[in-house]
Formats: C-alpha cells, sequence, structure tokens
C-alpha cells in the first residue's frame, strides 16, 4: 500500500517538474491590421508610385523563452488585394486589373521553414526565413529576412523585399494608352505588429 502511495507522489513531483521547468510553450499572436503597414513601392517612367494595403490578416505561432525568440513555428500573412491604395483611383483599377482581382482576391504569405534566429539582444532579433508567396494565383518561393522585436504581448516584424512582378506573371501596369509604364521590379516594406 505505501509502495503504492510512494509511486503516486513520484509521478506527480515528476509532473510538477516535467511542467515547471519546460522553457518555451508556444503561443499564437494575430495580427492587429491598425497598427501595421504594408507598402509596395515601385518606379514608372513618369515618376515613383507607392500602394498602401489597408486591409491585412495573419498569425504567428512562437515560442519564447525568458521573452527571448527561440522558434516560430507558423507564420501566414494575408492582404485584401483591392485593399491596396495609391490615393489615385486611375492606378488603383489599373493596379487591380493587373492582378486580376477579379479572380484573385487575396495576396498571401506561408512559412515552410526558419532557416535562422540570430539575437543580438534581449528581444531583438534577425529572423531569415523560407516560405511561399501567391500574388494573382501565382505562387512561388520566396527567402525573407526580418527583424523581430518582443515586447510584452506583442511582436514587431520589419522588413522589406525587392521581386519582380513577372516572377508572378504579372504585366507591369500601364496607363494613358501606354505612354506610361511602370518598371517591372517592387519593393515591399512591412511592419507588422502581432499581439496574443
Amino acid at each position: 500500500m505505501n509502495t503504492l502511495k510512494n509511486l503516486k507522489l513520484a509521478l506527480g513531483t515528476l509532473l510538477i517538474m516535467i511542467v515547471t521547468t519546460q522553457i518555451s510553450v508556444a503561443q499564437t499572436y494575430n495580427l492587429n491590421n491598425a497598427s501595421s503597414s504594408l507598402k509596395v513601392e515601385g518606379t514608372s517612367n513618369v515618376h515613383d508610385w507607392e500602394l498602401e494595403a489597408k486591409e491585412q490578416q495573419g498569425k504567428i505561432v512562437a515560442e519564447l523563452d525568458n521573452g527571448q525568440l527561440v522558434k516560430i513555428t507558423q507564420l501566414d500573412f494575408t492582404v485584401k488585394a483591392e485593399s491596396l491604395k495609391s490615393g489615385k483611383s486611375g492606378m488603383d483599377k489599373n493596379t487591380y486589373k493587373a492582378l486580376n482581382t477579379d479572380k484573385h482576391k487575396q495576396i498571401t504569405y506561408k512559412l515552410t521553414k526558419v532557416n535562422n534566429i540570430d539575437c543580438t539582444k534581449t528581444g531583438s532579433c534577425k529572423v531569415t526565413t523560407s516560405g511561399t508567396l501567391t500574388i494573382a494565383g501565382n505562387s512561388k518561393p520566396i527567402d525573407i529576412t526580418f527583424d523581430a522585436k518582443i515586447t510584452g504581448d506583442k511582436i514587431t516584424l520589419t522588413g522589406s523585399k525587392a521581386l519582380k512582378m513577372s516572377e508572378y506573371k504579372v504585366d507591369p501596369p500601364t496607363a494613358m494608352f501606354g505612354t506610361i509604364t511602370t518598371g517591372d521590379q517592387v519593393t515591399i516594406k512591412f511592419q507588422s505588429n502581432f499581439t496574443k
């Protein structure tokens, strides 16, 4: 009888030790659209241009150890294609046509692998990732490096990535009967705030 009691006590103690010594637990953070920003910057034969995403969604599942990022197991990001706004309705219309937004409503990114997390100081890390970016229904693998900053219950990802529209089978938008042409390369700049 005593042996059984001692065994239960030992198992209970072991379980408590496992639970309390676990250094990191995966936690889910959701994108705060209102405080996040994503801009697409490009060029044309007349002037530079910029689009800003008004509607974004996303989720990151990360493990922290004493406020330090140790692992990212999931990172998903979605932009509503027709929420990209330049402030000029004509350019927006040409952009949506180029992105074929009638058929493809969203631009999405999905993490496939974290290649490296380099934390220079507590709460501040440089993260190198591989993922899949889908634009206008065309998906391609893409490597993105970004800064991750942890503050309390918030994770902020900041970075930029240059890419060519033609890689996603998107014809660079034109205007004024083809007299205004945009360059093939664009740069995506983002600051994404995720909260628990």
